[in-house]
């Protein structure tokens, strides 16, 4: 069997309504026991965060659902042309936060999307790699021949799980025991982190008769959750063992009083291995494929915080896979931490910027710290 090469041909973004300053968040996301949060000014201080996108209202209600903002980025791709959706073959959705466990959150995409004909969909899950995840099936599947062409998409509306009302039964009860009234900081730590939107990539087996296309060379990703426990997580509580309890186990008054429906972080934990095991996985990446960093033209690494941005720089050196700043590429401090859809909005705004020249190579790198997993791409233009 002949492998095909496989292009991304085009790019979009879907940003709910207008973006919010860092200090409109708590107008937003409400304030936890009536108060101002102690910690928000020290997470942003470090994250480089100017602004970002929640789909939700000042008075906390929902604007969009997150498979609403995945469609919205999907008709974009093909300029809302009925004909054209018709012509879609493979729909592959990543994100970490549908809007219900179940359907699937590729079949609730495809539903907003009724111009389309039954196609093959499909949900990977996971944090910030489910959007990468959901790029390497899209990109096997128009590799191998079984596809002509496909839509993947990184997506995230955790907006929903940062409001103050999510955290309020856990301070009463705090109150009551005459404790600090206030949410341990691996749960407050992700409040002044996260974002809302959606992106997608038209892939395909044929490249753009005119202008820049993408070309996938490879796709790699890597677990070290055989060696690491969960860092972060969300519908579970971290144990003293390091084991995760689920919500499953929790009756519903503990799940309210613990906010175990939130997401969590265990910040320790993140901050000593994020960057050594990424710089591992990417090492092995390049050395597999005999890629040379200095070859690399454009370095799209997904940062949760700008925290890690000189870290990552030093490991890279470290491993002798040193790039220079010039060639990074990255606008976290504009869109936000949107999970999933990082690295699209990366490569959306790169592939739209008028700077790439045929020949450019760009690496892709998404960290997640669930339990530490990473993707790595290489792209080249063409």
């Amino acid at each position: 069997m002949s492998l095909k090469q496989v292009y991304i041909t085009d790019t979009s973004t879907f940003f709910p309504n207008e973006p919010i300053s860092n200090d409109e968040m708590e107008d937003y996301l409400g304030y936890i026991n009536g108060k101002p949060s102690k910690a928000k000014r020290i997470v942003l201080r470090n994250n480089g965060i100017k602004r970002r996108f929640y789909a939700l209202t000042k008075d906390g209600k929902p604007t969009h659902t997150n498979a609403q903002m995945t469609a919205l980025a999907v008709r974009s791709l093909f300029k809302n042309d009925p004909e054209k959706l018709k012509s879609l073959e493979l729909l592959s959705c990543g994100t970490s936060s549908p809007d219900q466990m179940m359907p699937s959150h590729a079949v609730m995409v495809h539903g907003w999307l009724p111009e389309t004909n039954g196609v093959e969909v499909v949900s990977p899950s996971g944090v910030c790699c489910a959007g990468m995840h959901a790029f390497k099936y899209a990109y096997m599947s128009i590799k191998t021949g079984d596809k002509q062409n496909a839509v993947a998409t990184g997506s995230e509306r955790m907006s929903a799980s940062l409001l103050s009302r999510a955290f309020e039964d856990e301070v009463q009860k705090l109150i009551q025991l005459e404790e600090n009234p206030y949410i341990g900081f691996e749960k407050e730590f992700l409040r002044w982190m996260l974002s809302d939107g959606a992106a997608a990539f038209f892939m395909s087996d044929k490249k753009n008769d005119t202008g820049l296309s993408l070309r996938v060379e490879w796709i790699e990703a890597v677990s070290y959750a055989n060696k690491m426990e969960a860092c972060m997580y969300m519908g579970s509580e971290k144990l003293a063992d390091g084991t995760l309890k689920s919500y499953l186990d929790y009756p519903p008054h503990e799940m309210l009083e613990h906010s175990v429906l939130s997401i969590k972080q265990d910040v320790k934990l993140l901050s000593e291995n994020i960057v050594p095991l990424g710089g591992i996985g990417l090492k092995a990446a390049l050395d597999k494929h005999g890629v040379k960093s200095e070859e690399v033209d454009y370095f799209l690494p997904h940062m949760s915080s700008e925290f890690f941005k000189d870290k990552i720089f030093t490991k890279l050196i470290e491993n002798g896979t040193g790039i220079p700043y010039d060639k990074w590429f990255v606008n976290l401090s504009q869109v936000g931490n949107v999970g999933a859809a990082s690295v699209y909005f990366m490569v959306d705004e790169l592939f739209h910027s008028g700077k790439l020249k045929v020949g450019d190579k760009i690496l892709l790198l998404v960290p997640e710290s669930s339990r530490f997993s990473y993707v790595y791409s290489l792209l080249t233009v063409v």
